[in-house]
């Protein structure tokens, strides 16, 4: 088995090398085992000014800011200020969605693992100030149930600011208070920012994007997403070692190095228990606890979760039985290959683990009912249209909406194959990765109803199966 130490010189010798290999600016990574944490970064900023990253620069975690979230709501729920099986609105009276029977049943463990049903990648624009989760909150009034609460995985953004604003009003502060007060302060974070006020004061990454497909990355025009969307994972930033301070909380029973308890261990053990199981979707977990993502690697429990915003992207993992955490930040480029490179070599060093392959497509692709998935599929952010050509290979359009339309042109046609009898699979990878498509559920004609691939995304009506 590795040291820690071998591990620091592994990544100072192989990341400048990874980085220009898979065209990413600039990377911090955290190693954390045995009680002790190792870090070093490689490459730039920012494309734009050249400076140079360092272990203590902050990236944007994205969506592991929903495991931050999460654990806000659990202090709560060991206040007794929350119960996760009763309903919302008991604690937030102003939720509403378009199906009015669902909004009053929805409880907030659905929320916590993504299972309340309803769309969830609404972004809606409400402002920078201190009020932009609150004003968020009834822009929902009119958002569609996709299925009933409780019944089906589909990953929800704006679930998670509904949770934020549930915060807000049981504290009575502003949402990146809570998070400076309740999880920065007891975990003794020196280089957190809650919004883009606080990462300036710190070496701040900036993400970058492909113009188009060939291009090289060239810094993103924005560096935030809505400030609605904070406690979803639009705002957080911070460097690898203070990102596995928060790791170490969850594998120290949620105790800080201190000895302050900020997380009963019963909160912390439920946040880690399956609350439902997802369809094979490539990266993602086996099945979702509160907040966690669930891995099952060859028998070992891992915890996790991924992050990406506007040109950053973000990894955790957590191997409980072996008291090890790794977090890898990155800015743009070919993430994956950095992802699937530096965990895999550290968890195989320090744990003998082997991180799975990603999935790829059968060397003979499972025959599929064609007629079953054909159509399109509609939700806020894009309208994806599985096509056949003249030749009978199939095909995935994606044309986005909304602010992921100013971001750059439309994907490229996918080219997807069967994979199993409800899955397809892209035939090309995408920035390492060949995503698999998961057709779930039937209409009223016996097609699917359902387009997943980590959120359950809804025939649009009127589609006919040709």
């Amino acid at each position: 088995m590795a040291t820690l130490s071998e591990i620091q010189t592994w990544l100072q010798d192989r990341l400048p090398a990874l980085l220009a290999e898979h065209e990413v600016p600039g990377t911090a990574v955290g190693v954390l085992y045995g009680g002790e944490v190792v870090d070093h970064a490689a490459g730039v900023l920012s494309k734009a000014t050249e400076v140079e990253t360092t272990p203590d620069s902050v990236f944007q975690i994205g969506s592991i800011t929903k495991v931050w979230t999460t654990t806000l709501v659990m202090q709560l729920v060991d206040e007794g200020k929350v119960d996760l099986d009763r309903p919302l609105r008991e604690y937030l009276p102003e939720f509403v969605l378009g199906d009015e029977t669902a909004a009053a049943a929805i409880t907030v463990r659905q929320l916590l693992c993504h299972t309340s049903g309803f769309e969830g990648d609404i972004f809606n624009e409400t402002g920078k100030g201190d009020d932009a989760i609150e004003k968020f909150v009834p822009t929902l009034a009119g958002v569609e149930q996709l299925f009933p609460p409780g019944e089906l995985f589909s990953y929800n953004n704006a679930a998670f600011a509904v949770l934020g604003r549930l915060i807000e009003v049981l504290r009575d502060k502003t949402f990146d208070t809570a998070l400076r007060d309740h999880l920065f302060t007891p975990l003794g974070l020196a280089h957190a920012a809650a919004d883009p006020y606080d990462a300036i004061l710190h070496r701040a990454a900036v993400g970058h994007v492909r113009p188009t497909p060939d291009a090289a990355p060239v810094p993103a025009p924005v560096w935030a997403m809505t400030r609605s969307m904070a406690a979803a994972g639009s705002m957080l930033a911070m460097s690898p070692r203070d990102l596995l301070a928060f790791a170490k909380l969850h594998l120290d029973s949620g105790t800080a190095a201190d000895g302050t308890a900020v997380l009963s261990p019963a909160s912390v053990k439920a946040m880690q228990q399956a609350q439902v199981q997802l369809p094979a979707l490539g990266m993602m977990g086996d099945s979702w606890g509160l907040g966690w993502e669930l891995f099952d690697w060859n028998g070992t429990a891992v915890i996790g979760h991924d992050g990406g915003t506007i040109g950053q992207s973000a990894f955790l993992r957590v191997v409980p039985e072996h008291g090890l955490a790794v977090a890898v930040l990155t800015n743009g480029g070919d993430t994956i290959e950095v992802y699937k490179t530096v965990i895999g070599h550290v968890v195989k060093e320090l744990a003998n683990l082997e991180l799975p392959a990603l999935p790829t497509p059968p060397a003979t692709p499972v025959p599929i009912d064609v007629d079953r998935i054909l159509g399109t599929y509609s939700c806020e952010v894009a309208d994806l249209t599985v096509r056949q050509d003249d030749d009978g290979r199939v095909w995935l359009d994606q044309t986005p909406k909304g602010i992921f339309a100013e971001l750059g042109p439309a994907p490229e046609p996918v080219e997807l194959v069967g994979r199993s009898e409800d899955s397809l699979i892209a035939v090309k990878a995408v920035n390492g990765v060949h995503n698999p498509h998961v057709f779930v559920g039937n209409d009223s004609a016996g097609r699917a109803l359902f387009l997943h691939s980590g959120r359950a995304v809804r025939r649009a009506p009127d589609q006919t199966s040709a």
